[in-house]
């Protein structure tokens, strides 16, 4: 079989739906075994909570046993928690949200790193955002989480010294998904939907395939010398990241 991704077995997790489920097409359109994860099973979906360190382990030890390793893992599964400010959340909703943003790819990072190795080497991709960035993007712990994130692929590339794994995020705007559809969803239901991305250079937002595409190619052989890095693709965003300022105690608009 033909592609960027021929003979490459790859796991790919939160693929029941958005960036997730585009980027598993992507990467058998492209030749690869790929393994579909997300919290619930379904048609071509294995169940799997990113964040808990059996599953994780479990989805590993799939690609070991049924299609002889593991060349690239996808740690894409995350949750958004909503916009509530620092006064709002409490210490149950930033465990959760870091339980699956952050420690879900530092499992990734952790099991599938030496299942890679015996294989010669390998990609490990995590999902960030541009709320990791800069402030005002996402929500507080979500932002943390995904801050988190940037730099856990910087510490993990070190530490995979030699070792000729790379580990890199993407980092995503304004994506079109089932964690963003409330917010697509109000702005159509007020008419307003042609404000949706209108923030950043490009004037829209964007679509999974657009963060698969990125996905890709981190995946194959055309990043192979791009390690420890953060990989945005937001439309040109965050080139200025304007938004609208919250003071606290009120919003000012």
């Amino acid at each position: 079989m033909s592609g960027r991704l021929a003979g490459k077995v790859a796991i790919v997790t939160g693929a029941a739906s958005g960036i997730g489920k585009a980027s598993a097409a992507l990467f058998v359109a492209e030749g690869a075994t790929v393994i579909a994860a997300d919290v619930e099973a379904g048609e071509g979906i294995v169940g799997a909570d990113a964040g808990r360190e059996d599953d994780v382990v479990g989805l590993i030890e799939l690609a070991k046993r049924e299609h002889g390793g593991l060349d690239v893992f996808f740690a894409n599964a995350g949750i958004s928690g909503g916009l509530a400010s620092i006064f709002e959340q409490t210490p149950a909703d930033w465990q959760e949200i870091l339980r699956v943003n952050l420690i879900g790819p530092w499992l990734a990072v952790k099991h599938a790193a030496p299942v890679m190795k015996d294989r010669g080497g390998g990609s490990i991709i995590a999902t960030a955002s541009v709320a990791g960035i800069r402030a005002c993007a996402g929500g507080p712990a979500y932002s943390a989480s995904k801050a988190g994130v940037i730099n856990l692929v910087t510490v993990a590339a070190t530490q995979l010294c030699g070792a000729n794994i790379r580990v890199n995020a993407i980092c995503p705007g304004l994506i079109e998904t089932g964690m963003t559809k409330g917010i697509f969803d109000g702005a159509r239901a007020s008419g307003r939907e042609e404000m949706l991305g209108q923030l950043n250079p490009l004037k829209r937002y964007g679509m999974p395939e657009e963060i698969a595409r990125a996905a890709l190619f981190l995946a194959s052989d055309d990043s192979s010398y791009v390690n420890g890095h953060a990989l945005v693709v937001d439309g040109g965003l965050s080139a200025t990241h304007p938004f609208y300022r919250q003071e606290y105690g009120r919003t000012a608009f």
